[in-house]
């Protein structure tokens, strides 16, 4: 079933849009960066370029995605964003958007800033920490949520 990444231009989006092309069917990403989107592509991942706090365009992306991996990380870095005015706001923009787009599995992926809690946005949902910015950290937490991705049911 397709995936989608949102973040998928910070480094814990790319380490799990790596992850989760090895698993799923279909993988999509949402990014702001058009060098990262002519990436993505050359490995076979659809990739939608906008402002990551424009929620119908994170929508639109979305549609048809069974889950959607928002990286919290997209919403607090430096890219701008003109449609909304904190980080809170681009979340709860997303938790709109992939509710409207029908997602049923939503996991939320951050370090420290993975604020609690966190917007309500689908059936299923999970929050996956990374425990740091190590390369090794990037990886463990892309696993992780490869394993959540991919379960029949999620446990949280």
């Amino acid at each position: 079933m397709p995936v989608i990444v949102v973040g998928a231009d910070t480094p814990t989006g790319e380490a799990v849009v790596r992850a989760v092309c090895r698993s799923a069917a279909e993988t999509r990403a949402f990014v702001s960066d058009s060098g990262a989107a002519e990436g993505l592509r050359a490995m076979k991942v659809k990739a939608a370029l906008g402002d990551v706090s424009d929620a119908s365009h994170v929508e639109a992306a979305a549609m048809h995605c069974f889950c959607a991996v928002l990286v919290v990380d997209a919403a607090e870095d430096g890219r701008e964003r003109a449609f909304a005015n904190s980080p809170a706001e681009v979340m709860e923009g997303w938790a709109e958007a992939v509710r409207s787009a029908g997602v049923q599995r939503v996991i939320w992926v951050g370090g420290e800033n993975l604020p609690l809690p966190l917007p309500s946005s689908a059936p299923e949902e999970a929050t996956v920490r990374v425990e740091g910015a190590a390369e090794a950290d990037l990886e463990a937490a892309a696993r992780r949520v490869v394993q959540l991705e991919s379960a029949r049911r999620m446990t949280v």
